[in-house]
């Protein structure tokens, strides 16, 4: 990746950003409020309310199920970020000391919310445990691993799974500090943040370019963010997804069947301009 002082560079420039994005209002996603619109549509009240004392997996709740929740919270962040992102590319080149450190800092405010949501759908505990302004250390070191899944870090894949298996293997509902902190991953999480601190600069100055001429730049900074957040919601949906964590508990599945509602849009879906589809779930005899 990289090394000496430009490693400690780039780690303390990922680091500063993180920690401010997570500053910004709505930013942090209140898990049992989202599991309750998420899924109210697809699960009875029981699964739902041991889904947000619990997890969706301990519920029973089926994959597929979730796999569609989730592709409508990444359609919405999706389509939310790359608004923002267009609107910052308006102004032209001389706002641009401006409006680029600001659209970086909105992309990784919006990374950290489908972060957040599809780690709940997907059965981890509260990321954000505490009421303070500041991220704790366990938390930091897991949303850099998120992301570092989103870039596509091989090793980050590999830390994020060994945290899961910590979390399952305790049936814990907090993340393991002393791992993340001070264990096995945390060298991890110091190499994933020092790579994520290089991307992000590069990232920075693809903005700066594109944002460089009035209205073109609005259009294909809007097409950047769009052709970029997608797939990697994507990725990061993929991996946990595919976790053991996120299975359900003893093959459980939801007594019912899942069929496409065209008149009634998905929870996060309904806020934007576009319908999409629901799902609900039929309870059989």
């Amino acid at each position: 990746m990289v090394t000496g002082e430009m490693s400690e560079n780039a780690e303390s420039r990922f680091s500063a950003l993180l920690a401010g994005a997570a500053r910004f209002p709505g930013v942090r996603v209140d898990r049992e409020a989202y599991l309750r619109t998420a899924l109210a549509r697809h699960c009875s009240e029981d699964q739902l309310r041991q889904a947000m004392e619990e997890n969706p997996a301990a519920a029973g709740i089926p994959l597929d199920v979730l796999d569609r929740v989730a592709d409508a919270s990444i359609r919405y962040e999706t389509a939310k970020v790359s608004a923002v992102s267009a609107a910052a590319g308006l102004p032209g080149v001389l706002a641009l000391p401006a409006t680029v450190p600001a659209d970086l800092a909105q992309y990784v405010a919006h990374m950290l919310r489908i972060a957040q949501k599809l780690a709940y759908l997907y059965s981890w505990p509260d990321l954000f445990s505490t009421d303070g302004d500041d991220l704790d250390d366990a938390t930091k070191g897991v949303l850099t691993l998120f992301f570092g899944v989103m870039f596509g870090t091989q090793s980050a894949n590999a830390a994020v799974g060994k945290v899961a298996g910590m979390i399952s293997e305790q049936v814990a509902k907090k993340l393991p500090q002393q791992a993340l902190t001070k264990g096995v991953v945390y060298p991890i999480v110091k190499k994933v943040a020092q790579y994520l601190g290089v991307e992000m600069t590069k990232q920075t100055f693809a903005k700066s370019v594109s944002k460089a001429i009035p209205l073109v730049g609005a259009a294909v900074s809007g097409g950047l963010t769009y052709a970029t957040f997608r797939p990697m919601s994507k990725r990061l949906k993929t991996h946990l997804s595919g976790l053991e964590l996120a299975k359900p508990v003893g093959g459980q599945v939801i007594v019912g069947e899942v069929i496409q509602d065209e008149d009634r849009p998905a929870a996060d879906e309904a806020k934007i301009p576009k319908p999409g589809r629901d799902w609900r779930v039929l309870k059989r005899r």
